[in-house]
This record gives structure tokens, sequence and C-alpha cells, in this order.
């Protein structure tokens, strides 16, 4: 940091052994921050962003990254941050180098310097989620009074995920009638069924009402659904990860995802809410006026950029990491493109906020805007 910038850095699941990549967050914290410094900067000074490191799922690489970054780039800041199985938390609590992003795993809730845009998503067990999620499915398939499965993989964060969410459901007025999280996280299996078996006489031996995927990737989802449906399953299915319009591309996953409610904690890119609207102009802005196709991704280090810069601003010209830190204590924000996030509360809770997105003839459709929804 200067008296006129201040050197931000990413770090994100780019490349991985499962296909998975957040990489696209990239793009959207340069296009906040690109606006940001075109409207001036925070208090004077710039963003100077010199891109996203890749943690590729892999837990000594993440480490080589961020150490890079804080000891020979000598960031300010992590932003954004969407790397599933990063581990460096500790060393980024221990040097004081905040960070913002998507913060997924128990071990990075509560952190002094871990800011997620949207709250901590897995909070410790026996913490009760605001049920946004269920509120937001009961209110598309007509009422909560229904029957549910929670399907997860073996990782350690599906496990608390799907606990925890399955707890949300069940206080919300759904009766959860099974949960597995047998599925293998590295690599989905050949044959579905013994999966599909257990779900498939689960609500007094028949289907549930509804299944719940805490499963991340087109590949276990599509995989999951796909199987499901050849089964003979007619209920609703909702996830949190295959609101991803790059899938439509391909006709196999969007037979997969057919129907299914995609549930993302922001106002969806087919939403003409004013601030989406902003967004996908500084989207397109950013890549240099190309056509994209717009990705949940991209929303992910957009918001978690315009939270940083919030932050920023409250903390005022005298800015050190130990004056961000303490700001922070102290801190809310609201925007209609994710809702709203405040610290210290979320720093162990999610906001509470979320729409449903669903896939109708092959392209996504707003089944339910963007709300808010306060722990019962």
């Amino acid at each position: 940091m200067t008296g006129k910038t201040i050197k931000v850095a990413g770090l994100l699941t780019k490349t991985s052994p499962i296909g998975y990549s957040s990489a696209e967050a990239e793009l959207g914290a340069k296009a906040r921050f690109d606006r940001a410094n075109a409207e001036g900067g925070v208090h004077g000074r710039k963003i100077e962003f010199i891109g996203a490191g890749d943690a590729t799922m892999d837990p000594a690489t993440g480490m080589t990254v961020v150490r890079r970054q804080v000891e020979k780039d000598r960031v300010f800041a992590i932003v954004p941050v969407s790397a599933p199985g990063f581990n460096g938390m500790e060393y980024l609590e221990q040097r004081k180098v905040p960070w913002v992003g998507w913060v997924t795993s128990p071990a990075q809730c509560g952190l002094s310097t871990a800011f997620g845009f949207n709250g901590c998503l897995t909070p410790k067990p026996g913490t009760k989620l605001a049920p946004w999620w269920p509120d937001q499915v009961g209110a598309a398939i007509g009422g909560k009074d229904k029957t549910v499965w929670m399907q997860g993989t073996d990782t350690a964060s599906s496990k608390v995920g799907t606990a925890t969410i399955g707890t949300a459901f069940q206080d919300a007025g759904f009766k959860v009638v099974g949960t597995s999280t047998s599925v293998p996280a590295g690599a989905p299996p050949q044959d579905w069924l013994p999966f599909i078996n257990k779900v498939k006489t689960s609500a007094d031996g028949g289907w549930p009402d509804v299944v719940v995927s805490i499963m991340s990737g087109v590949k276990h989802n599509g995989g999951f659904y796909t199987a499901l449906k050849k089964a003979g399953y007619k209920g609703a299915i909702s996830d949190a990860t295959s609101y991803d319009p790059k899938v439509l591309a391909d006709p196999q996953s969007v037979a997969a995802l057919e129907g299914v409610y995609a549930a993302p904690q922001l106002e969806p890119f087919e939403s003409g809410i004013a601030e989406v609207v902003k967004m996908k102009a500084d989207l397109q802005k950013a890549a240099g006026g190309k056509e994209l196709v717009f990705s949940q991704h991209m929303a992910t280090g957009y918001w978690s950029a315009d939270v940083f810069l919030a932050m920023l601003e409250k903390t005022g010209k005298d800015l050190t990491r130990e004056s961000f830190i303490k700001a922070s204590q102290n801190f809310s924000y609201e925007n209609p493109g994710f809702g709203r996030v405040s610290y210290p509360k979320n720093k162990t809770a999610s906001n509470g906020c979320g729409s449903l997105v669903r896939v109708q003839g092959g392209k996504f459709v707003v089944a339910q805007h963007l709300r808010c929804s306060e722990v019962n």
C-alpha cells in the first residue's frame, strides 16, 4: 500500500483434478475494481489488482501461492478468495492479512481476517441457519410441509453443509427423511443406482417430495439428477451450485438440469434490477467488450470486491491492516445484488439471502428473486 495505491491479489481454484474452476471470479473482481478506479478510487487510492493465483484444490499449492502474494508481491489483501480445500487461513490470520470471498469451511469462519461477502456458509454444528433456501423452495413448490432428502459427498465440508442445511430445512417445516454423504468427491460414481435406491424408499417406502444436493459441479450433480429421473423421480430438485450458464451449451447437462432449482446467494444475471444491469456492463467492459456468458463465479468475484471497497470506504484515509480490521468490527452494508452483510455477525453466520433459478426449456429463468430471511 502507498498513498496512491492498494495492491490486491485473488486466490481461486482455476484448475483442479475434477474439473471444478472458480477462475471467472478474477474477471468479476477486476470489473468492480476497474469501475472503482475510474471513479477515483477510495479515499484517493486506486486498487492495483495483480490478478488471482491458482490454488488448484491442493493445500500445498495454495499455501505456496498465498505466501508468494504476501511475502514477495506484498499485497495488502486477498480478494477474491474462492478456493475449496485451501487451508492457509491460519497463515493469513497470523500475518493479519484480510481476505474477502466465499467462506465455505468451518475453519475459516470467525477469523479476524476472514470476510465472507455473504457471510459464513458453514457455521459451527448446532448453529441455526437463516431459512432463506427452504423458504424459497417452499414458495416455489407450494408449501414447506414436504419430505426432503439431503445428498452430499464424503468431504468434511460437504458433511458439515449437509447436516447444517438439513437442519435448516427441518426447522423451516420440511421433514428430512434421509441424509447421505457417501458419494466419493474425487470422481462421480460410475453406477449411481446404490445411491438412488436409498432415496427411492426414504419417504415411507416412496420418493421424497424434494431432493437437495450439497455436491459441487455438474459432473456429480448431473450424473445424480440423470439417474434420479431415469429411476422415475418426479419431485423437486435443488442445489447451490448448478447456476452456471455455460452448462447450457452441453445438451446432456441441460437435460440433467432441466427443472432443477439452483439456489445462488445473489440476484441472478437474468434479473433486470439496476445493480445487476450495472454489473453486467462492468463485466463486459473489463472483458474488452467481447461477448460473455455470465457465471456465478463472476458475480462472486464482483460482489467480494464490492464488499471490500465498502470496507475500505468505512476505514477511511488512515488505512492500515489494523485499522481495516478494526473498522470491520462494526460494519454493515446492503446491496440488492447480493443482499446484505454485517460484521461481526456474519463472521459466524450466513447473511441469510438467496434466490432460485430454474432451467426451463434449455435456459435459466428466475424462479424466486433474492430475499433475505432471519434465523427462526
